[in-house]
């Protein structure tokens, strides 16, 4: 359900919709659209606001959410490598549980350093190409 949601807010001409519309739309239940509603706001992939002058939600794509929602990955992506450090810590470095740990943590340092880099290319294309910044 979150990937139709998700993909009828980017189809949409404006990006926006409330949450009777995607029903409509989707045929499924309110319940439905806010569960998957919930999930998309948890990942950054929608955000929630109001709609001016009444008490009904409207959620959003941005036009630029692929960049934000990987850019607010970096805390993740820490998370993450704390836990292997801590395992490998616990485990022992020498040992096979240990390694395959290090080596992971080793990927996710590379991809961390790589994201931030690919990341830098991707706002000065997407500045050159239509005109915007992030």
């Amino acid at each position: 359900m979150p990937s139709r949601v998700f993909a009828a807010l980017i189809a949409s001409e404006s990006g926006v919709m409330t949450s009777a519309e995607l029903s409509e739309q989707l045929k499924v239940s309110p319940a439905a659209v806010s569960g998957a509603v919930r999930y998309l706001a948890q990942v950054n992939m929608v955000s929630r606001e109001r709609e001016p002058g009444s008490r009904r939600e409207r959620y959003r794509v941005a036009n630029n959410q692929w960049y934000e929602a990987l850019a607010n990955r970096d805390q993740l992506l820490r998370a993450w490598e704390d836990t292997f450090r801590d395992g490998i810590a616990k485990l022992g470095a020498d040992t096979g549980a240990g390694r395959r740990l290090a080596e992971t943590l080793a990927f996710f340092e590379f991809l961390e350093g790589e994201l931030a880099g690919m990341m830098e290319r991707w706002r000065k294309l997407r500045a050159e190409q239509f005109g915007t910044g992030t």
